[in-house]
């Protein structure tokens, strides 16, 4: 894998992982429209740890953006069993950990269903990519448009917590389906308004991410000039992404991911009939 390459795919991880657009979409075309999947020492190396490494940088940017969060989180995760504190974030630490389990096998189970569905077959995976990403757009703009603003980060509960975690995992198996747009998406259908289902989905996203690059740290190319590129392109797009988002959905709606995402998807599947 080239620097360049390496660059365009860092910065395309910042960008999408974190908008409800899917970045394992963005991951697996952009390769495949620039031609880079006819190239078998690419695709060996892209398909191995380096798409996990890209994560491992936008993992960094969750960390570090909601650093004082989660510092708070844990202090006060602990105070709750250690010294009977009862808190907010007391709270909201033990639900993240509670919602992460069930969240995790699933998304085991779901990540073997996929792989027999795909098999290995390049355009069944673009055309699905395609398909979820139109029907998740559609879903995405109808839930947003349609549910209340009634509950803030503070009254999440375990329930929500729960449904919210859960729904990550099929984004995991799924390509298109987008790990940051089904949680925002099921947290706005559960009546939470916009700013606080986009935190809540990143805090929770956070321990899964995490899993998965610690099971693939041992395979990381950290000797690579390309694989330090990448992380470092996905971290610092990452910050500015979460940044962006937070501050736009105070006032913005996912109108605007949706309607790309829907484009997006009939593009792949243009690409597909004519290539």
């Amino acid at each position: 894998m080239t620097i360049i390459q390496a660059l365009i795919l860092g910065v395309v991880q910042g960008l999408t992982e974190l908008l409800p657009v899917s970045s394992s979409a963005h991951l697996n075309v952009i390769p495949w429209l620039l031609g880079w999947t006819e190239n078998t020492d690419f695709m060996i190396e892209f398909s191995g740890s380096f798409d996990v490494a890209l994560h491992f940088g936008t993992l960094i940017a969750i960390g570090i953006f909601f650093f004082k969060d989660w510092i708070n989180l844990i202090t006060a995760g602990f105070k709750q069993v250690v010294k009977k504190e009862t808190s907010t974030d007391g709270k909201m630490f033990w639900y993240i950990v509670i919602a992460t389990i069930p969240a995790g096998i699933l998304a085991l189970v779901l990540d073997k269903i996929s792989d027999k569905l795909i098999g290995g077959n390049f355009e069944v995976e673009m055309g699905l990519i395609a398909l979820a990403l139109i029907i998740m757009g559609i879903i995405l703009a109808i839930v947003d448009k349609i549910s209340e603003n009634k509950y803030n980060y503070e009254d999440i509960n375990l329930k929500q917590s729960i449904l919210v975690s859960i729904s990550q995992a099929i984004a995991a198996a799924f390509p298109g389906v987008s790990r940051s747009g089904i949680t925002m998406t099921v947290a706005r259908g559960l009546k939470i308004d916009r700013e606080s289902a986009a935190k809540f989905s990143f805090l929770l996203s956070t321990p899964i991410v995490a899993a998965a690059v610690l099971v693939d740290i041992t395979e990381f190319a950290l000797t690579s000039a390309a694989f330090w590129i990448g992380v470092l392109a996905s971290f610092i797009v990452g910050l500015i992404v979460i940044k962006f988002l937070m501050n736009y959905l105070r006032k913005g709606s996912f109108k605007i991911f949706a309607i790309y995402r829907i484009l997006l998807g009939l593009l792949i599947f243009g690409v597909i009939l004519f290539k």
